[in-house]
């Protein structure tokens, strides 16, 4: 790791930052919406730039990059709308009110298989908000990533905003840097809950915020209410895109017993019709395993899963098709072992039946990550059950829509091993804001709070 290089981006942020703060919020979005727009100039050869690291299909990689140009336009709306609270005091001729603050230099850690929006997410909102921002890509994406900060550095105008945003080349040794260092006041890291597990701590010991974005082992309820011709193309979708290398990627499907037969044949079929092939061309719905480790893996499971005797549909490596294809798997399981359980960051979807929805809600919750869910029913009580508090604990709860992928007006981010994080819309832009309460005594005496008494 070439610290003297890092040390210099970090001192070249902060004092950049401290110029940024002082921009008014309206001014800073203008700055963005030049940025989306900039983007929308670039898409499909950033979309394809997406594609050629990450090696999701083309259509995904450019919906990637359209997913940042409007994650723009929201942090353009959003730099008008930074409110703070007025609240009743207490006392008299007093005002009691909350503003929000930049909080100053943000570390952004991304991973491979979405190396552009989650940074694009944490980027928008951070500089609306008044921050700088060091990011740290995948190693497997890095041209990408100085793609979008050429375009950056093409927007501005000044070389202080172009240091508002800095990538920093490297892996481990580079993320538990960002993970203690002071300086860096905000740490959003996308990657495997072992990933988060190893940096929280890091961040906690020098009392530093965190916001986590780590692994989902998501799973969809399949009601005897349900509509299959939905299902299906939702499971498929979520179960097979990006070859199952999403955080919301479905790895577990609960079916009612009376359905599940049915369903079964249903997603065999569809399945067995699937283009595999050059992600680059649109004809081809799935893409590659990212690497042959990655291949490896997934072989290594399908192969606990053989020897517990599930049945197992698909799964094959496709070498004549290159390194890293695959036949993605529908595996059958009669129970929730320790393998089910465990989110296997490939094509594996694991099947299983139900009678009563408490059962399919505990078989829902009972695993460590809790990011997306969704439930596939034309039951009112049902629907209303699996989002009420004694229904799914995930961080994003869906009604007939699977789970894998989401929409950015609301925050994006899961409970439990998910890490507790929120991105991208609702009131998420509050975590790159310090809050402040002020107090204002206009009038002529000075009453205490609680009407304490106290005569100096």
């Amino acid at each position: 790791m070439d610290v003297k290089k890092y040390t210099t981006i970090i001192n070249d942020q902060i004092e950049s930052q401290k110029k940024w703060r002082t921009v008014p919020a309206p001014v800073r979005g203008e700055l963005i919406r030049k940025f989306g727009n900039k983007l929308r100039e670039n898409l499909v050869s950033l979309g394809k730039g997406v594609t050629k690291e990450s090696k999701k299909i083309l259509v995904e990689g450019i919906g990637e990059i359209q997913e940042v140009i409007d994650m723009c336009d929201f942090a353009v709306g959003l730099s008008r709308q930074l409110y703070g609270k007025t609240m009743p005091s207490e006392r008299q001729d007093h005002r009691l009110q909350e503003i929000w603050n930049p909080i100053g230099v943000v570390g952004v850690i991304t991973a491979f298989n979405f190396p552009v929006a989650p940074w694009g997410w944490n980027f928008c909102l951070a500089i609306v908000c008044g921050n700088s921002v060091v990011w740290k890509p995948s190693p497997k994406t890095m041209e990408v990533s100085y793609l979008c900060k050429k375009i950056w550095d093409e927007t501005v105008e000044t070389d202080d905003e172009r240091k508002l945003l800095e990538i920093v080349d490297g892996d481990v040794a580079e993320a538990k840097w960002m993970a203690q260092d002071k300086r860096i006041n905000l740490l959003s890291a996308t990657g495997s809950c072992e990933m988060g597990k190893a940096l929280a701590p890091l961040v906690a010991e020098r009392m530093g915020k965190g916001l986590y974005e780590l692994g989902g082992n998501n799973a969809m309820v399949v009601s005897k209410h349900a509509n299959l011709d939905l299902a299906v193309r939702a499971i498929v979708f979520s179960a097979v895109g990006t070859c199952g290398q999403r955080c919301t990627t479905l790895r577990r499907l609960i079916v009612h017993e009376s359905k599940y037969d049915e369903l079964l044949e249903r997603l065999k079929k569809s399945y067995s019709s699937l283009p595999i092939g050059n992600p680059i061309k649109r004809e081809n719905l799935v893409g590659p395993l990212i690497n042959q480790q990655a291949l490896d893996r997934m072989q290594k499971i399908l192969g606990h899963c053989k020897l517990k005797g599930y049945e197992i549909h698909g799964g094959q490596p496709l070498p004549d098709l290159g390194e890293g294809f695959v036949k993605p798997a529908i595996v059958e399981v009669d129970d929730q072992c320790d393998l089910v359980k465990t989110e296997t960051f490939a094509p594996i979807l694991y099947a299983m039946k139900y009678n009563e929805l408490d059962e399919a809600i505990h078989l829902q919750n009972d695993v460590d990550q809790g990011l997306s869910s969704c439930i596939f029913t034309d039951n009112i009580q049902e629907a209303e059950t699996f989002i009420s508090a004694q229904g799914s604990d995930c961080g994003i709860v869906n009604i007939n829509i699977g789970p894998s992928g989401a929409e950015i007006g609301g925050a994006f981010g899961g409970e439990k091993d998910t890490g507790g994080g929120r991105e991208s819309g609702s009131d998420a832009w509050k975590q790159y804001m310090k809050r402040t309460t002020v107090t204002t005594n206009y009038g002529k005496d000075l009453p205490l709070a609680q009407g304490i008494t106290f005569d100096a």
